[in-house]
């Protein structure tokens, strides 16, 4: 028997005692988390850059971001991931928490608590259009940085364009076309924004992010001191096929376990 004995033991004390009835239970449930989902790969890419984003306000004590934005993917998605780092350092740390991460922004508690005040105070978007521009991206840089909370400009820069390429064809006695002077008329447009968007930048104290993917600079189609200028670079590492797909998963499905941003 598996009982042990001690009838040979002396003051051995013996009591009656039957064991309960229990039925098998099943293990405690246990929540399942993002990283159980499968989308995985989009959640890592959205939660990553955002705790960098959130990180690097945090340490380098700036003011907050300032996107350059076109209407387009990439400055679409720089937007959303800063509001993305605040509303998930919202849901961990709460509004006391945010308010000692970010003291030097001399937060209130309604701020801090609230991600679309939060992101008013921390985030700066410009569309920065020229003659060129459209009525499409401009709707379309407005209603993201609305939707997101973010303090919206709108900075003309075509009078600066339309000055650059006159000077330089009184430098080089020509008129620049778009049939020969291709390049250099698209590359003005871009550049000629960099010098308003680094002073919003500087007014409010903020660090500027680049806009500009892999993709772009793997294969050239970045301007060099136009979508190239920024101190911090959030999709620096991130092709533009794989951007697409995250943005499209972003707006149909989002985090998990996390509300959606505003339509």
């Amino acid at each position: 028997s598996h009982r042990p004995r001690h009838d040979a033991e002396t003051g051995v004390v013996e009591l009656d005692f039957t064991w309960p009835h229990r039925r098998p239970e099943l293990p405690a449930t246990i929540a399942t988390s993002w990283e159980d989902g499968p989308d995985v790969r989009h959640e890592e890419f959205a939660r990553t850059v955002a705790l960098g984003l959130w990180d690097y306000l945090r340490k380098s004590r700036s003011r907050g971001y300032v996107v350059s934005i076109s209407g387009g993917a990439d400055s679409a998605a720089c937007v959303v991931l800063v509001r993305l780092a605040l509303e998930l350092a919202i849901a961990e740390l709460g509004a006391a928490g945010v308010r000692r991460a970010l003291a030097h922004l001399d937060l209130d508690d309604a701020t801090a608590g609230d991600a679309a005040a939060l992101t008013r105070r921390v985030l700066a978007c410009a569309y920065q259009p020229t003659a060129n521009s459209g009525d499409v991206t401009r709707t379309a840089a407005r209603e993201v940085a609305a939707a997101v909370g973010a303090e919206f400009h709108l900075i003309d820069v075509e009078a600066l364009r339309a000055g650059y390429v006159a000077t330089v064809e009184r430098a080089v006695g020509k008129t620049l076309d778009w049939a020969h002077d291709d390049v250099a008329l698209q590359n003005i447009q871009a550049r000629v924004r960099a010098p308003s968007i680094w002073m919003l930048a500087n007014l409010r104290g903020a660090v500027l992010l680049t806009t500009s993917n892999r993709s772009e600079a793997a294969v050239g189609y970045a301007t060099m001191d136009g979508d190239t200028a920024g101190g911090l670079a959030p999709l620096g590492g991130i092709d533009k096929t794989y951007l697409r797909v995250w943005l499209r998963w972003l707006e149909h499905t989002g985090l998990t376990g996390h509300a959606p941003l505003p339509a």
